[in-house]
């Protein structure tokens, strides 16, 4: 396609400049045929736009003959179109350029003019048109002398030549610029091969947000320790507030993280007393948490206390039994943020 605009436009360029050339028949002193249209006639006429002023035109048609073309507001300047199935665009008076193929429909006047009632041409006419209006001097060059005669024949052939240099620097140009758009299309699509070959580069970095997505509500055991009570007690020791003040540190460094907080007792005494026993001892972990350690509560899960069930140790034994009074606190993060696989290691003291 870009091709065969290109080569429209050459073929336009080189239709002008033949026209501005001097024929043999006016080297000879013979004028251009100039043909008059009757007054009132109706007429239409295809050819080329020769000259243009404010409101007239010349339009030179298949046959040679220039036709003086009157433009008013009363004109219809439309689109040539050969879609069936869409409106023909409208064009204002200025879009009449030189070069322009033009369909012209219209009356004759007095003068011999054709009043246009409408001008019809090609989307595409027009844009090669517009480039040439744009992008190339005027290849003629009217010289006049003091008497207001025409150059000599030497004189006008001079100028004729110096056009034609003009045209073929001018063409060098259009030649150019082809090339430089092809560059551009090629880089695009180079880019855009780029962009396909990072997107595939970076389908594994998605499918792992995905997964961490998909685990956020999942919890795994970041840091997990134990801490003991005297028989039929609920008070923290020295040793286990060290305990507990080492974990809400680590706890602090950690993002989304909850606590957990689960009592348990030895199998001293009746069931009832330890149960409710074992949750006195982790609602004291949980204060102690709180008041020292400004924990957060919605970050601590409810304490709960097992009471004798889920000994870690045998309850025939007093070193068992000191096992099984005992608060195990654990700090839970969400696997959609950790990394690495947790850390779990167990902290006890007496």
């Amino acid at each position: 396609m870009r091709n065969a605009r290109l080569f429209s436009l050459l073929s336009v360029l080189l239709t002008v400049f033949a026209l501005c050339l001097p024929t043999a028949a006016q080297t000879q002193g013979n004028a251009t045929a100039t043909t008059r249209v009757a007054a009132g006639q109706k007429q239409k006429i295809s050819g080329v736009v020769l000259s243009r002023e404010i409101d007239k035109l010349v339009v030179r048609d298949i046959n040679g003959s220039d036709v003086a073309v009157s433009v008013s507001g009363a004109t219809k300047i439309v689109e040539k179109k050969a879609n069936p199935f869409r409106g023909a665009r409208t064009y204002p008076v200025t879009a009449l350029l030189r070069g322009l193929e033009v369909e012209v429909e219209g009356r004759g006047d007095n003068s011999g003019a054709l009043v246009a009632e409408k001008i019809k041409f090609t989307n595409d006419d027009f844009g090669v048109a517009r480039s040439l209006d744009t992008r190339v001097a005027p290849v003629e060059t009217r010289v006049t002398t003091t008497e207001g005669r025409m150059d000599t024949a030497e004189n006008r052939l001079t100028a004729a030549e110096q056009n034609a240099q003009r045209l073929s620097g001018q063409l060098e140009e259009l030649s150019a610029v082809a090339n430089t758009a092809r560059g551009g299309a090629k880089a695009a699509q180079e880019t855009a091969d780029q962009a396909l070959a990072a997107a595939k580069a970076n389908s594994a970095d998605i499918q792992a947000t995905n997964d961490r997505i998909s685990q956020i509500d999942n919890y795994e055991a970041k840091q997990n320790i134990a801490v003991n009570f005297k028989v039929n007690s609920a008070v923290l020791s020295a040793e286990a507030k060290a305990a507990l003040d080492e974990i809400a540190a680590q706890a602090k460094n950690e993002k989304g993280y909850l606590i957990q907080v689960t009592g348990y007792a030895s199998a001293d005494g009746p069931e009832a007393k330890n149960r409710a026993l074992s949750e006195r001892r982790a609602e004291a972990v949980r204060r102690y948490l709180a008041e020292n350690h400004d924990i957060p509560l919605q970050r601590m899960i409810n304490p709960f206390g097992f009471g004798e069930l889920k000994p870690v140790a045998e309850n025939d034994t007093r070193e068992g039994r000191k096992q099984n009074r005992r608060v195990e606190v654990a700090i839970l993060v969400s696997k959609g943020l950790t990394v690495s696989g947790a850390t779990t290691s167990n902290v006890s003291s007496q």
